[in-house]
């Protein structure tokens, strides 16, 4: 029973780090760590604070935001105190009674704060007033209106930016979990599909993958992450999708292809991460975004095929089953890429279709349609 468990745990152990050293995880992050990077390089990402501050996390844009305000009106309401100092303003220097402020009802430093940020914010409840008897603290009044309004355009166009962020529309874009490799139109193909869950199209999508693996060179030289293209397409071709519903992605294994040497049996025990791009304009919004995900060995499935989702109703509209959206059915297919292609007779297609129980069933009238010219 111990021994049993001890052996389940290292499983375990083996799979949680077999996918966690996965460069781009399944939701397009990317897993790499920079190091030996010097300090002062750093300054650079303050060159480039725009981005910087669209890129960091929600909570720091939050706190940012609050912390930004909130110090400039302390450190206006400073300069305010300071100018009522000046002038005697303030309660305990005792002014007389005839005496003349510069700014009405600023006597300490809390009607300094007060003021500071009702002029900023410009509520004005009031009961605090410059008077034009201080050339100062009429200056002080512009540079803090402007200081405000550029502080409000800069937060406010780094919240908008984090909200538009293409990325987020590339979140409405998924990937099957698994890849499969089954025959596909008398070729053997693996096949990956994906889905836009939005009804507004990507415009000009385009889909390529790229196979990480680690590679030795005649020279001796190790290559730990040599890329090798992957090309994908569908049956109308590889370049601008009609991406109105789920697509059947697939790369045809031949000779020229990476997969071709691998076997049912030994693809498992293969190191290497295929990481598969769609590139898009949102219709909407007409920005360009990327999805990304991978699949590792472990993720591709030999000798299958995934189950239609597509069905047409009684009424003629279109309906899309995303409860099948990642199932896949075995078909009869040759245990390896060699053998489908130079053994005849070892591998065998099945012609049984594969019903979706929960699409309706309709009647298609076959005779020809006569049409005069």
């Amino acid at each position: 029973m111990i021994g049993f468990i001890n052996r389940r745990f290292q499983d375990y152990m083996v799979e949680r780090k077999r996918y966690k050293n996965r460069l781009v995880t399944k939701d397009g992050r990317c897993n790499i760590e920079y190091g030996n990077v010097k300090y002062s390089n750093r300054l650079f990402f303050l060159a480039d604070f725009w981005t910087t501050f669209v890129e960091i996390r929600w909570r720091f844009v939050l706190f940012l935001f609050s912390a930004s305000f909130t110090l400039s009106w302390f450190i206006f309401g400073l300069l305010w105190y300071w100018i009522a100092r000046t002038n005697g303003d303030l309660t305990w220097q005792n002014p007389p009674s005839d005496h003349m402020p510069c700014v009405d009802n600023v006597v300490g430093l809390t009607t300094s704060f007060l003021y500071s940020l009702e002029t900023q914010t410009t509520i004005g409840y009031g009961g605090r007033a410059l008077t034009p008897l201080c050339p100062g603290a009429v200056a002080l009044l512009i540079i803090q209106s402007l200081c405000g309004a550029i502080i409000n355009c800069f937060m406010c166009g780094v919240i908008l930016s984090k909200i538009s962020l293409p990325k987020k529309r590339a979140k409405t874009i998924s990937f099957s979990d698994m890849a499969v490799i089954g025959p596909k139109s008398g070729s053997l193909a693996l096949s990956i599909r994906v889905a836009n869950l939005r009804k507004t199209l990507m415009i000009g999508s385009q889909i390529y993958g790229k196979l990480l693996r680690t590679t030795n060179t005649p020279d001796g030289e190790t290559i730990i992450m040599d890329q090798v293209n992957i090309d994908f397409m569908v049956d109308a071709g590889k370049d601008n999708l009609f991406f109105v519903c789920p697509l059947t992605l697939f790369h045809i294994i031949d000779k020229s292809s990476p997969f071709f040497e691998m076997a049912v049996d030994t693809l498992h025990m293969q190191e290497f991460e295929l990481v598969v791009f769609l590139d898009g304009t949102a219709e909407s919004t007409s920005s360009a975004c990327q999805v990304r995900t991978s699949f590792i060995p472990q993720e591709i499935m030999w000798g299958y095929n995934f189950l239609p989702i597509i069905s047409r109703s009684k009424e003629g509209k279109y309906r899309v089953d995303f409860s099948n959206f990642s199932k896949v059915v075995p078909v009869a297919t040759a245990h390896c890429a060699y053998c489908f292609h130079n053994i005849k007779g070892h591998h065998h297609h099945s012609r049984d279709g594969h019903d979706n129980q929960g699409f309706e069933v309709i009647e298609i009238n076959d005779a020809p349609i006569a049409t005069k010219m």
